[in-house]
């Protein structure tokens, strides 16, 4: 267990152990991330423990987490990452008590690891704050009275593009593939459509 007492090992079991806790909260139920996650906090507590801490370096980057949290929600996003990051390396480089002001991290290995870690984190939260804030169709009621595509000739049965989501659909008359049309009616996953009335072509 020695090695794990190492400054760069054990930086880096604690950036794994936040990376963990972080996908533990955006997937919950796996199982095994949280498994991991646990792991991995019990050998940050060990080798925190037994390497020790400066207070003030990890306050940095507790305080680190405004400014990323402003950059996710944030138009204008790479100023405060970059704010972020810096409190993340300066905070990283110092976590670990020693002689004086030397961190007993490589700081190389600190402004890789925490510019890597920081930006995916970043990317990932950004793209979900985006997918949960998108425009759903499965709002199966917000669909009577969209307009589409047929895709296939449309009558008893048949397929229409509303969006960029393909339905079954059937209509009470003949609709040839490529007219433009409404959604009239839903009967579960089925819509009822009719030809679009401004349609020209």
């Amino acid at each position: 267990m020695d090695i794990l007492i190492n400054p760069n090992i054990a930086y880096i079991i604690c950036v794994l152990a936040l990376l963990a806790i972080l996908a533990a909260i955006v997937a919950p139920g796996t199982g095994l991330i949280e498994i991991t996650a646990l792991l991995l906090i019990g050998l940050s507590a060990y080798v925190v423990y037994n390497i020790g801490m400066n207070l003030w370096a990890l306050i940095v980057l507790l305080l680190s987490v405004v400014p990323f949290v402003i950059a996710i929600r944030s138009k204008n996003s790479l100023p405060y990452l970059i704010a972020s990051i810096i409190m993340i390396i300066g905070g990283s480089l110092f976590l670990f008590t020693g002689t004086g002001l030397k961190p007993l991290v490589d700081p190389l290995l600190v402004i890789g690891v925490s510019a890597l870690a920081s930006t995916f984190v970043w990317f990932a939260a950004k793209k979900s704050i985006q997918a949960q804030n998108a425009k759903k169709f499965h709002d199966l009621e917000g669909l009577v009275g969209e307009f589409g595509e047929a895709r296939t000739a449309i009558h008893q049965e048949g397929s229409v593009l509303i969006g960029s989501e393909l339905w079954s659909a059937r209509s009470q008359q003949p609709i040839p593939n490529g007219q433009r049309v409404r959604v009239t009616k839903r009967d579960g996953f089925i819509l009822e459509v009719e030809p679009d009335s401004n349609d020209k072509s």
